[in-house]
């Protein structure tokens, strides 16, 4: 190793920044950008995102450790008060916080929760204005961009669109500018320490939530509880949990025509993912109040 390679890798920055906002912000389409490929579902209701995932960007400059934390809201069932544990504890462990706003919208009662959450902590903070893709007078910026800052110090405020990555670089400059120099966290080609596993049932439960729409925006979750290799194929079975049978029968659809889709169009994307074959087996069952069961929620790997 050359002089020049042992003073680069000495001079890497590395650590973590935690990903918040209120429900629906677009915190994982931005994670997801960032690291550059599909790690955390996305979709159009809140609270989508149930657990902390870590997405891993590499460049010469360093490691950024992204942390995509469930949205800010107010608990209710146990899921929710654990989704919001883990959210604190990532508040608490990380080197800076990125705080992502819908600069579309006014603050709403769910920003000012996450501000007052942030304003009790002193790690380092960005404000991230998103969806500027989404405004034709970018002038309406600031006086949302003084509403929050008039309530909490923020170290940079950098417009962002998660969708179509306006202000991604830049925000990637930034963030290793605030990070201490270090060693890397995770190996180089690492892009996530999701297990493939849990990434298969999450991208199983997208589709469920696309395919569903309104009528069961919270009450399933995916286990994928079967995974074998063959020679040229994988098989992954995936069991659905519902609360009630009639969410049993939404999600199976007419002649079991609903399900049929949310399985051709999950096996798409975990054939994308994995780079081969595989055969995807979705079963439904009905586990009643399973939100408030802290067993399912283990079995589920939901904080905890």
């Amino acid at each position: 190793m050359s002089d020049q390679t042992k003073s680069e890798q000495k001079n890497r920055k590395s650590g973590a920044a935690a990903i918040i906002g209120r429900p629906n912000a677009g915190k994982s389409t931005l994670l997801n950008h960032l690291v550059g490929e599909k790690i955390a579902i996305t979709s159009d209701k809140p609270q989508t995102t149930r657990t902390r995932i870590r997405g891993v960007l590499t460049r010469p400059e360093g490691q950024i450790v992204f942390l995509d934390t469930p949205g800010i809201h107010k608990p209710g069932y146990k899921l929710n008060r654990r989704m919001m544990a883990m959210v604190t504890e990532a508040l608490s462990s990380v080197d800076l916080i990125l705080l992502l706003i819908d600069a579309t919208e006014a603050m709403g009662a769910g920003d000012r929760f996450a501000l007052n959450m942030l304003k009790k902590i002193e790690t380092p903070a960005f404000l991230l204005p998103n969806k500027i893709d989404l405004m034709r007078n970018k002038s309406r910026l600031l006086p949302l961009i003084a509403a929050y800052t008039a309530e909490r110090q923020f170290d940079e405020v950098i417009p962002v669109s998660a969708l179509t990555g306006e202000g991604a670089e830049t925000l990637i400059k930034k963030i290793f500018e605030y990070l201490p120099e270090g060693p890397l966290l995770y190996p180089e080609d690492e892009l996530t320490d999701q297990p493939e596993r849990a990434i298969v049932a999450e991208l199983v439960r997208e589709k469920i939530l696309r395919a569903t729409s309104e009528e069961l925006p919270y009450v399933t979750a995916v286990i994928t509880e079967k995974w074998e290799e063959a020679e040229d194929i994988t098989h992954i079975h995936c069991l659905i949990y519902v609360e009630k049978p009639s969410h049993r029968m939404i999600i199976i659809g007419r002649g079991g025509e609903r399900l049929k889709q949310i399985g051709s169009a999950a096996r798409a994307d975990i054939e994308k993912l994995l780079g081969r074959h595989i055969f995807l087996g979705l079963y439904v069952k009905v586990r009643e109040h399973w939100r408030d069961d802290e067993r399912a929620l283990d079995e589920l790997g939901i904080g905890g």
